[in-house]
């Protein structure tokens, strides 16, 4: 039985990768990552805002210590909420590296290019066998324009489009998709509640869908990410086409060790199926053979609304 797949240029022992997560803060749970399975492993992002902060005194050109600057950054986190501070995150990747022997990838999250190619560098010479950059901007202001927000906002306006522009400029892998966070209200204190909910496997099917249409068509590793709760979310992942299934709320859930029940029950699920390989599953559910991928969808969803019964009107 090969379990063995590739992302990123790396040979992976298996799918499974522990994607970034509070996990990824300490050296002995990155450890526990490792000792229970896991193929690579996403350490947590190191944030825009640090980087900015760091090097120039500012958050999104605002200086915190003027009244203005304060009153609009009164929400963001202090520098020392973060787990790390930009040097220290480097010696964190350094250290994980020396510790592990899977593939360690470091993270940048943010929205501008400000400062990052820098930090960058640095991760890259801390020893990081990749770099995930985590583009998350939520467009809140209604004055700006449509062509910058298809760039930020959480759904593109043409995701194939932007994956395929990514493909042709060299990047290595693309993540179907970022998780991004609503605040909800209290509606007796009358207050922004921010709270990280873990995922479901509700939110799998979003993802399935964009990686069964990218699938055969860019060059790029496809990584699946968010949703994967349970062993079939991760086999179905693989079959639309992932090439890595990225976990993180279901460690969180269950802890690092449930990086071997979605291994052991891909494996078993191949062994029931008569597959020897995840190359002879992967992209078997995709669209990679449709003519008219956009047809087909649009097929799917009105049968998907002509075939839902009510029990009562």
């Amino acid at each position: 039985m090969n379990l063995s797949t590739s992302m990123m240029g790396f040979r992976l022992a298996h799918p499974f990768v522990a994607g970034a997560s509070p996990l990824g803060r300490t050296l002995d749970n990155v450890k526990r990552l490792e000792d229970a399975g896991a193929a690579a492993i996403v350490l947590p992002s190191m944030f825009e805002e640090q980087v900015t902060m760091a090097a120039e005194g500012r958050i999104r050109h605002h200086d915190p210590y003027e009244p203005r600057g304060a009153v609009t950054l009164k929400e963001f986190p202090s520098k020392e909420e973060y787990a790390f501070s930009p040097e220290q995150y480097a010696e964190h990747v350094a250290r994980v590296r020396g510790a592990v022997g899977v593939p360690v990838i470091g993270s940048l999250n943010g929205t501008t290019s400000e400062s990052w190619l820098t930090y960058s560098r640095l991760i890259e010479q801390a020893g990081a066998n990749g770099l995930e950059l985590n583009l998350y901007e939520v467009v809140a202001n209604p004055k700006m324009t449509g062509a910058v927000a298809i760039k930020l906002s959480p759904f593109f306006a043409s995701v194939g489009n932007v994956v395929t522009r990514l493909d042709e400029v060299g990047a290595s892998a693309v993540v179907i998709f970022n998780r991004f966070y609503q605040p909800d209200i209290d509606i007796e204190q009358l207050r922004t509640v921010t709270d990280a909910r873990l995922s479901t496997s509700a939110e799998l099917l979003l993802r399935l869908r964009w990686l069964a249409i990218l699938h055969g068509r860019v060059k790029l590793s496809l990584i699946a990410s968010g949703g994967v709760a349970t062993v079939e979310d991760g086999v179905k992942a693989v079959l639309a086409g992932a090439d890595a299934v990225q976990v993180a709320s279901a460690l969180l859930r269950h802890g690092p060790r449930y990086i071997a029940v979605l291994r052991d029950g891909l494996q078993q699920w191949m062994e029931h199926h008569g597959f020897s390989a995840v190359d002879d599953v992967r992209g078997r559910m995709s669209l990679k053979d449709i003519d008219d991928p956009s047809a087909y969808e649009r097929a799917h969803y009105l049968r998907t609304l002509n075939n839902w019964k009510a029990d009562k009107v």
